[in-house]
């Protein structure tokens, strides 16, 4: 694996020497990680002049979930109170004779920013921007296999619980109830919170669990996700708590389905990002429910589990091939309540068999 890690550092020097800079500093945590491996809480990858540092306010810890750093990195771990990573990885970029420095000015804050032009004030800082976002949209299928695994997880979480009583109990202990099941079988965590939403809270997007419980004839809708080795995947059913679903019911989760489905026989390479977005948005559109839908289709998953690219109206960008996506159409009513679906996808050429469904728990509404 040092290989592939040293190739992605290899990839960002190339820009940043194209920019004219002589050093980059990254300290966005995905973006640490992505190029240096796992890395204590708090560390920053320096890419200097004449050699990469991760620096770390304390050594790696031992906890095999976690991982190490790169071994091809060397770690420069500060002394007890050694003060702030960047800063101090700062002047080890003007001590190796950089004279411009690039940094994610995008995660940064005013007053670190200005913490690093007064330590270095011989250094030139310059914007890296996304640079290290983009190099993270096209996954390598070491990272779509960890997704892969992430993602039988969530779905055996999500079939566990579909096998229980669930009429009485309340969203609050439904969440963390799936949030221990993730861990049993072996995930790091949950990717996000997880969401349970019942009765009238069923189909809003990103809904914080209640005390309010499952009562029969509820839609209830779920939105969970496993982080396996830092990689994040994401999956959200729709459920008829109870007896038959009734005639509304049907036809609003008939109709979120037909979106969902446009939205993935859309992905493919050289898609247009809002297009994906279109094909699932004309679905629900066309039946009068414009106001009722959520600003986005979609969007990447990876080490964080909303990145590049976004499936939305606005997006600008066209889909390559080995981009993980997730393809999420949804409508809620209000005091009604609504269906979400909600899968994670990595997107393929046609002759590859086109994108590949990772999360495949049943889409048919269920009642339970």
């Amino acid at each position: 694996m040092s290989e592939v890690y040293a190739n992605r550092r290899s990839r960002l020097r190339d820009h940043v020497n194209a920019a004219g800079t002589a050093a980059a500093l990254v300290t966005r945590p995905a973006n640490v990680r992505y190029l240096a491996a796992a890395a204590p809480q708090g560390s920053v990858l320096l890419l200097g002049r004449s050699e990469d540092l991760l620096v770390c306010a304390g050594p790696p810890d031992d906890r095999p979930y976690e991982g190490r750093p790169d071994e091809s990195v060397r770690l420069h771990v500060l002394p007890v109170n050694g003060g702030d990573t960047a800063v101090a990885a700062a002047g080890l970029a003007l001590a190796q004779g950089a004279d411009s420095l690039a940094i994610e000015e995008h995660h940064l804050t005013v007053s670190r920013h200005r913490a690093l032009a007064c330590a270095a004030p011989g250094l030139r800082l310059t914007d890296l921007g996304g640079a290290v976002e983009q190099l993270r949209v096209v996954k390598d299928e070491e990272e779509i296999s960890c997704l892969r695994i992430g993602a039988e997880i969530a779905d055996q979480a999500l079939g566990e619980l579909l096998e229980s009583i669930l009429v009485g109990r309340t969203e609050r202990h439904l969440a963390l109830e799936l949030e221990r099941r993730l861990v049993d079988h072996g995930a790091d965590g949950p990717a996000f919170p997880t969401s349970v939403a019942t009765g009238p809270h069923a189909g809003r997007r990103g809904h914080r669990p209640t005390d309010r419980r499952v009562e029969e004839g509820d839609f209830l809708s779920v939105c969970l996700g496993a982080t396996y080795r830092g990689y994040r995947c994401e999956i959200g059913r729709t459920f008829v708590i109870g007896t038959s679903p009734a005639d509304w019911q049907i036809e609003l989760y008939d109709l979120v389905f037909a979106a969902q489905r446009a939205g993935r026989e859309f992905l493919a390479p050289g898609a247009a990002c809002r297009d994906v977005d279109r094909a699932a948005r004309q679905v629900l559109d066309s039946a009068g429910y414009a106001e009722a839908l959520p600003p986005l289709t979609g969007h990447g998953v990876g080490l964080e589990i909303e990145e590049d690219p976004q499936l939305a109206p606005s997006a600008m960008g066209k889909l390559d091939a080995c981009v993980p996506v997730t393809v999420e159409p949804g409508v809620h009513l209000p005091g009604r309540g609504g269906v979400r679906i909600d899968d994670t996808l990595v997107v393929r050429p046609e002759a590859d068999g086109g994108p590949e469904l990772l999360t495949i728990t049943t889409k048919e509404l269920l009642a339970l």
